[in-house]
């Protein structure tokens, strides 16, 4: 598949260096949003779970699945900078 790309980039007027640049950013941040997505949904299964299990403290598992996203989230953010820094 990666040599079709390369014949029709070629055709239509060469592999560029900017061209390989903005592939790699899409690159980077798609592999660096892979982990915080599974994260995310494994923080709210459990949170769910654990609020179906004991109802009485859903309040305080809220709390902490809120910063426990919020975390999560912050990894998503630093592999979007880091696809613009590289």
């Amino acid at each position: 598949m990666t040599s079709e790309i390369f014949q029709l980039a070629q055709e239509v007027g060469g592999v560029t260096d900017e061209g390989l640049r903005s592939v790699a950013h899409g690159l980077v941040y798609g592999l660096a949003a892979i982990g915080p997505g599974i994260g995310i949904g494994l923080v709210f299964a459990s949170a769910i779970e654990a609020m179906a299990r004991q109802p009485e403290t859903a309040g305080e598992t809220r709390t902490t699945m809120f910063l426990g996203f919020a975390l999560i989230e912050a990894l998503a953010l630093f592999g979007f900078v880091l696809a613009f820094i590289l």
